[in-house]
């Protein structure tokens, strides 16, 4: 799609407004009308937001809000479009119990039928503020949404617990906040603390939009590393933990994690950033999540990153995705997706940038730091490649990568039917792939004098401290690529986004080929396991979780001709009952052996009955091996700097 900056975005928004009242009729069209769009002036006044966090048994977050008003009608807005969700995720459904008032009496209030994220209200006559009350219902388990508060920590995200007044760009609304965290409990945040009293902590004034962008994480176990000791700008490290046994870190863990920041500085030569806080949440109970910010990121993790860091590699790139987004995400920022407040639609365009070459420099910074070693980046890219060569065929027909920078608002995450077939956020893993590919033509065209780390350093590494938006479009991006190594990169990138097929260039160009396997590398084991699941995705086109429930199964693959589809379960293999290696070993015994079949009897609904999957390739894993002859230069890109 076109890219467009905000002001573009404003006036398609009133445009579609005008074409909901043709179609909605006037008496809705006034309702929409009446949600003022947002101007570039300053705010009178400073929202004053207090949030009572202590409640963890029934997880709630009571709010008490007073908002500066003048009388006359008043429009106030739940946040809708949250920045690195890129999509109209703001959980409104578990906000409750909203009162208004002012001047101590009660004001009634009207959600606008054709936007349920704005509230409107009239202000009276000689008052000079709003209150607001209400409570935020976090998830009371996985089911209702990402859980946020447990016995042990909890997450504080400013956007769920605040209402902010229509009409302003949220830069020119000034806010001071407070929290109250249950008694003994530590907290992190990128935001500074002004005073304490008892067990609230009352930050100092902020920008609204910066508020939203500095969230809380909160518990009982805590523990904060300083991972740039002596810096002029600090970076920590805050970790909660389910119990204070999960906090050991070994002083080689805490060198490794103070090694990623170093990479992170050679490679871009700048922060955006004043001080930085990596928010860490080591727990079974509090949901995962890796979340960027400008000057922090929420990342949640299982309780054994430290203590159990042998069992595997797999996830810890999380940790260098996030901070890499301080740069590539926060800093540079995609114009489409760069709007004035929190609820004016969003434009992902750009994503196959602003996530896409972050899961490259994830991962890439991930190895150079020591986080991961080399031989597990080999088998983790070795992974994603194989998506993009025989995982997606989706991609190879219907879609492209570029449409699915659309996904987050067609599917906001949701799962899928057939997720291999309809494609879901393939921007990230294909755009790593299409980077990699990008990161090998700049060192073919240069002769070795370029890569891909010259990019990042022109792209992203200026105005070192400063943490404003500098947005960019598809043109700055050829641009400046065109500036280190002239070539027609938009033909080159556009081939990649528009059209179908393998992604797997990038290896070669780095002398490595993709080949499969019987046997399955650390990277599948180790998601095997995470994921108590068995990846025959490259064998019989299917994946199968525990007591034999079929995940996905891969569109026109063996297991779909055979009539399997996602949603039923194994019942019994040859014969005998179901058993994971066995299955593994019927696989094997029919390689070659055009007459033996592998006889699956499967449950579906109420329903039971065999199908014989004609299948005779053996036991597929991807790995990484080596084309004899030509320069590695995949090892000096995973090198450390």
């Amino acid at each position: 799609m076109p890219v467009q900056d905000p002001e573009t975005v404003l006036k398609l928004t009133r445009f579609a407004s005008a074409l909901a009242a043709t179609a909605f009729g006037l008496a809705s069209f006034s309702a929409l009308a009446d949600v003022p769009p947002p101007q570039d002036v300053p705010y009178q006044g400073s929202l004053k937001i207090a949030v009572d966090a202590t409640d963890v048994a029934h997880r709630i977050f009571r709010v008490h809000e007073v908002i500066p008003a003048q009388p006359g009608p008043l429009t106030l807005l739940y946040p809708q479009w949250i920045p690195g969700n890129h999509s109209p995720t703001g959980p409104i459904d578990k906000l409750a119990g909203l009162e208004l008032s002012a001047n101590g009496k009660p004001l009634a209030w009207k959600r606008d039928p054709l936007n349920v994220y704005a509230f409107h209200v009239d202000v009276p006559a000689g008052a000079t503020a709003v209150v607001a009350a209400f409570q935020f219902l976090s998830p009371q388990d996985k089911g209702e949404g990402r859980v946020v508060m447990t016995p042990e920590m909890l997450n504080l995200q400013w956007n769920a617990v605040t209402l902010y007044p229509a009409g302003y760009d949220a830069r020119r609304i000034a806010t001071q906040a407070s929290a109250t965290y249950p008694a003994g409990w530590q907290s992190a945040t990128a935001l500074e603390v002004g005073s304490r009293e008892g067990n609230t902590v009352n930050y100092k004034p902020i920008q609204y939009n910066d508020l939203v962008d500095s969230p809380v994480f909160a518990g009982k176990y805590f523990k904060r590393v300083d991972l740039d000791p002596g810096a002029k700008t600090p970076v920590h490290l805050n970790i909660v933990a389910d119990a204070a046994k999960d906090l050991a870190i070994t002083p080689e863990q805490l060198q490794i994690h103070r090694n990623l920041v170093q990479q992170m500085y050679k490679l871009y030569g700048a922060h955006h950033y004043d001080h930085y806080d990596f928010l860490l949440a080591l727990s079974d109970k509090m949901s995962g999540i890796g979340l960027e910010h400008h000057r922090s990121s929420e990342n949640g993790v299982g309780p054994g990153y430290f203590t159990a860091w042998d069992k595997g590699a797999l996830g810890r790139d999380l940790l260098a995705h996030e901070y890499n987004h301080s740069w590539d995400g926060k800093y540079r920022r995609g114009a489409d997706l760069t709007t004035p407040n929190f609820n004016v639609p969003m434009q992902d365009s750009l994503l196959w940038v602003y996530e896409g070459q972050t899961q490259f420099w994830g991962n890439v910074i991930a190895a150079r730091s020591g986080l991961v070693d080399t031989r597990d980046a080999h088998d983790l890219l070795a992974y994603v490649a194989a998506v993009y060569d025989r995982g997606r065929p989706g991609l190879a027909s219907w879609r492209n990568v570029q449409d699915t920078t659309n996904d987050p608002i067609i599917a906001q995450r949701a799962p899928l039917p057939y997720r291999n077939y309809q494609s879901s956020e393939d921007y990230y893993s294909a755009g790593q792939m299409i980077w990699l590919d990008v990161d090998g033509k700049l060192r073919e065209l240069s002769k070795g004098r370029h890569s891909l780390d010259d990019f990042a350093k022109a792209f992203f590494g200026m105005d070192n401290g400063q943490w404003h938006v500098n947005t960019y479009t598809f043109d700055d991006v050829v641009k400046t690529l065109n500036d280190i190594q002239p070539y027609d990169w938009a033909s080159y990138l556009r081939t990649r986004l528009d059209g179908h097929g393998p992604l797997i260039g990038g290896l070669a160009s780095h002398g490595w080929k993709l080949v499969y396997t019987d046997k399955p590398s650390s990277a599948v084991k180790a998601l095997e396991a995470r994921r108590h699941f068995v990846d025959l995705t490259y064998s019989l086109g299917l994946s199968i979780g525990k007591g034999g429930h079929i995940g996905d199964v891969l569109w026109d693959g063996p297991a779909f001709k055979a009539g399997i589809s996602p949603g039923m379960t194994v019942v019994a293999v040859n014969g005998f009952d179901y058993d994971p290696d066995q299955l593994k070993d019927a696989i094997t015994a029919a390689a070659g052996n055009n007459g033996q079949g592998i006889e699956l009897l499967v449950k579906n609904f109420n329903e039971y009955k065999t199908v014989r999957v004609d299948y005779h390739g053996g036991l597929q894993y991807p790995h990484l091996e080596r084309i004899a002859g030509t320069p590695d230069t995949l090892t000096s890109l995973l090198k450390a700097r």
